[in-house]
């Protein structure tokens, strides 16, 4: 006889194929404004995990993770794009392959994080915090003045990736008699890229450098007295962050297809941070659960505004639904904090299985 942990495991496989299954199947029935959203929740899903292998796994604060998705977003536009004169700037452009550009982007965030990674190796705490603060205060100077590479204030447009011979624009691609435009084909990559970047990070949270990363966040000189290179792990897992960040810049540019320098502020680097509070820190769940919940909510108040009460589209007079929002997932993150500490996902794992 099968014990009752045999019957959860079995449920538990059952439903990840049921909601894959849903995932693939959504472009069929969804609008394009229902997929935009889900495509920014999937980026948004693969940043907070990021974020959540650093702040939530290894216990170091960073406030600049919107620094690294800018890196990821403007590299890929500089790679991929051609030289040209657009709004009146002068756009520098390599030309590159997109898929290369898109590979090449990542990377780029990466050697950026690990130049900050000597100073995220030794500051911990609020003091790594105001650290990385200061990323957010540099990228936007940069942003808004190096036009030639980002187009200044108002951005510059972002190239269609081309892979396998299909470009994901606008044109309608059909395959097996079904038209797929640039919204369906982007869900698939972004779905693919998701699922990838959450099997990468759970294998490094139940393997031994997850073991490592947690000994340091609960107690950073023990884990030096075990053996734990402590500098080293935190430099290390800074820099994979930063490409996690990279990855989630390039998709966000891909499904706006524009990037513009404003979006890349503080408040963007504070919703990765209530992501990971809300959801669950420390656990891969957690970050997509908790991206799902920041990113979508905004775009829901939005899509409904004329119904829901109190909120209203901007200049008319009522709370804007951006701003209805944040009150929202900060409402949550203070619950969160005060009721339930391991996040939205606790609610599932806190459940003990029924005993043999």
């Amino acid at each position: 006889m099968k014990s009752p942990r045999a019957y959860v495991k079995r449920a538990k496989a059952y439903l990840w194929i049921a909601g894959t299954v849903l995932l693939l199947a959504l472009p069929f029935y969804l609008d394009r404004f229902w997929l935009q959203a889900g495509l920014f929740a999937m980026a948004a899903a693969i940043g907070a995990i990021g974020i959540n292998l650093l702040t939530g796994a290894t216990g170091q604060l960073s406030m600049g993770h919107a620094f690294f998705l800018a890196v990821g977003a403007y590299s890929y536009c500089v790679l991929a794009g051609e030289s040209g004169v657009e709004n009146g700037h002068r756009l520098t452009g390599l030309g590159l392959p997109t898929w290369l550009a898109a590979v090449l982007a990542v990377l780029v965030a990466g050697a950026a994080g690990g130049l900050f990674s000597p100073i995220a190796g030794r500051l911990r705490g609020a003091y790594l915090g105001i650290a990385t603060l200061a990323l957010i205060f540099i990228g936007q100077h940069v942003l808004f003045n190096a036009r030639d590479l980002t187009g200044g204030f108002n951005g510059r447009a972002v190239p269609p990736l081309s892979l396998f011979g299909i470009d994901f624009d606008d044109s309608e691609t059909v395959i097996a008699a079904v038209p797929f435009e640039s919204a369906e084909k982007l869900w698939y990559v972004a779905l693919l890229a998701l699922i990838g970047c959450g099997l990468f990070a759970r294998g490094v949270l139940r393997g031994r450098p997850g073991r490592a990363m947690n000994a340091i966040r609960d107690h950073r000189i023990a884990a030096g007295v075990m053996g734990v290179p402590v500098a080293r792990y935190r430099a290390a897992v800074f820099v994979l962050s930063s490409m996690y960040a990279g990855l989630a810049g390039v998709l966000i540019a891909l499904v706006f297809q524009r990037t513009v320098p404003e979006y890349f502020g503080v408040i963007l680097s504070l919703e990765f941070l209530a992501m990971i509070v809300i959801g669950g820190l420390g656990t891969v769940a957690g970050a997509v659960v908790g991206a799902v919940f920041v990113s979508l909510l905004p775009q829901i108040l939005t899509h409904y505004s004329d119904t829901l009460p109190l909120v209203s589209a901007p200049g008319t007079g009522g709370v804007a639904p951006g701003e209805a929002s944040r009150y929202l997932y900060g409402a949550a993150v203070v619950a969160v904090v005060l009721f339930l500490p391991g996040g939205l996902t606790r609610l599932i794992t806190s459940r003990k299985t029924p005993r043999e």
